[in-house]
Parts: C-alpha cells; sequence; structure tokens
C-alpha cells in the first residue's frame, strides 16, 4: 500500500461563502416571516454551514441533527443509506429546514425527506450550501441553495475527506496526486451525498 498525497485548490473562497450566506438568510427570513423555523443539520459535514446561517435567523430558530452514512469505505456513495443519528425532538407540526452540505445523487435527501413527511412536519423545505447535479440519480428538488458546483471532489468547511480538510474556511477541489492507498472514505463523507 503506498502514500497518498493530496492537494486542494480552492472552489469557494470564504468570502463568497460568507456573502451567499448571508443571502440565503435573507430569503429563509422572508419566507419564514412570522413562523416558528426548527432547522435540522444533516451531520457531519452540515455543521460549519448551519452554524453561520443560523447567525442571520432569529434567535427563535430552533436547531437539532440527523446522521446518515451511504459511504462505507469509499469516496463513491453505496446507495444504501442508514440514519447513524436519529433526531431529539419530533418535527410534528413545525416548519422544517433540512440543511444539507451537499446534494449529489439526492439518495440520501430523498430518503431523509421521505422520513422526515413521515413525522408530519407542518412543512418541510430544504437548504444545501452546494448543489452537484451533475451526479443525480434521483429527482430531489432544492428550495435554497448556494452554489452550483461541477463534479468533482470537494472538502472544506465541513465537507471531509477521511475525516480531514472539515476545517479549511473555504470549499476546494480535493485532487490526489501519485497512487492512492486503498482506505479511501470515512463512512460519513459529508452526510453521504456526494
Amino acid at each position: 500500500m503506498s502514500e497518498s498525497r493530496e492537494k486542494v485548490s480552492v472552489l469557494i473562497s470564504q468570502e463568497e461563502l460568507q456573502k451567499r450566506i448571508k443571502e440565503l438568510a435573507q430569503e429563509i427570513c422572508r419566507d419564514y416571516e412570522g413562523k416558528d423555523l426548527l432547522l435540522i443539520g444533516v451531520l457531519k459535514g452540515s455543521f460549519m454551514f448551519l452554524a453561520d446561517l443560523l447567525r442571520y435567523l432569529p434567535p427563535n430558530t430552533a436547531v437539532d441533527f440527523m446522521g446518515t452514512s451511504s459511504y462505507g469505505a469509499s469516496t463513491q456513495s453505496s446507495g444504501e443509506v442508514r440514519i447513524t443519528k436519529d433526531l431529539e425532538h419530533s418535527p410534528a407540526g413545525k416548519h422544517v429546514l433540512l440543511v444539507e452540505d451537499i446534494v449529489d445523487t439526492g439518495l440520501t435527501l430523498r430518503y431523509l425527506l421521505d422520513t422526515l413527511r413521515a413525522r408530519q412536519p407542518a412543512s418541510i423545505k430544504v437548504c444545501a450550501l452546494l448543489d452537484k447535479p451533475a451526479r443525480r440519480r434521483v429527482r430531489v428538488s432544492l428550495d435554497y441553495y448556494g452554489f452550483i458546483i461541477p463534479n468533482a471532489f470537494v472538502v472544506g468547511y465541513g465537507l471531509d475527506y477521511q475525516e480531514r480538510y472539515r476545517g479549511l474556511p473555504y470549499v476546494g477541489v480535493l485532487e490526489e496526486t501519485g497512487e492512492s492507498s486503498n482506505d479511501a472514505g470515512d463512512g460519513d463523507a459529508s452526510a453521504g451525498e456526494r
């Protein structure tokens, strides 16, 4: 097994991220004016996006988290989604905004939407930081999104590769140089949506 060497090139800068997140928050505030909102973050990849988004939303906005996995030990989705962490509180009767880091195949998002709809929220919408439509396998609609990105494996700003690169303040494209090992992926790979 040989060592893998990776290089990360900036795709979306920290400044671009913060500007767009503020714009998204303004849209969300307008659409949910007078309503109590529950943000449901999809772990682990959405945590930085959700935290920054929350800073621009009304103080009565509630937060909960779900964890999913569809990656196993790969950088490609297996297509089989499982919940690794469920909500602490029921979304029944609440206005839910599901917050994703990235929507790729759409399989995880469709699974989560089906699961949440069965719990009878008053309404449910989706806010994703990144949309990668080139890899879509099922139809899902995004009510809010930050950026449409090309078909590349991205890291940073919460998104990881083998639990690394989450803390980068920007979104970057991960490029491997040299031979890579066979242990790619971490089982989470940013909520299983790549």
